[in-house]
């Protein structure tokens, strides 16, 4: 496919079944993240894929803790596609994923978010080109504030100077593919 194609095509998904990616299908997956491209390629991120529903839902739940309604600026996101922020009843932040990727930068890098998100938008490209579902998180580095997180990133042996982006939900669609939204006339301006 045509990589524009592929971008056109692409959705973030937030209905999951409890099907399973491939340990091959997450290899892949990392292996686009880390060819991201970085600024002055200094590689400064470190990813962790993670293929266990059980313990996804886990950190799905710790992602959802510092989540606050009162500061949304923006109301709807999808009706297709529910969000935290259109359904109060979703207490998961990864919306029942059975796979996560957690992307960490280097803590006071100045371009340490532009990097995790470009690894981020190669990830949700690959599992598109994949025939899976993905969906770009933020909240990462609130994820990680409690002694529990604490933990996860000591065990996870995640560089002591480096702080979570970003995440990307990995799975398979439970439902209808959502439909493409209109893009804005205004998006975009050339200048001659």
């Amino acid at each position: 496919m045509d990589i524009l194609e592929l971008m056109k095509k692409r959705r973030s998904i937030r209905k999951y079944t409890d099907e399973q990616i491939t340990r091959e299908e997450m290899d892949k997956i990392l292996e686009a993240g880390v060819f991201a491209p970085s600024a002055g390629d200094g590689q400064r991120r470190f990813l962790v894929g993670i293929r266990n529903a059980e313990f996804t839902r886990k950190i799905g739940k710790l992602n959802y803790l510092p989540f606050d309604r009162s500061k949304l600026l923006g109301g709807h996101v999808s009706e297709e596609q529910p969000s935290v922020i259109d359904d109060p009843s979703i207490k998961d932040g990864f919306y029942g994923a059975p796979s996560v990727v957690a992307v960490f930068g280097q803590e006071d890098f100045p371009f340490s978010i532009a990097d995790a998100f470009c690894a981020a938008e190669n990830i949700v490209l690959m599992a598109s080109n994949m025939g899976l579902a993905s969906c770009i998180i933020s909240r990462g580095e609130e994820t990680f504030v409690t002694e529990e997180g604490q933990k996860l990133l000591q065990e996870w042996k995640v560089p002591e100077n480096y702080i979570c982006s970003a995440f990307v939900i990995l799975g398979h669609i439970a439902g209808d593919y959502p439909k493409v939204k209109p893009r804005r006339k205004e998006s975009f301006l050339v200048i001659e």
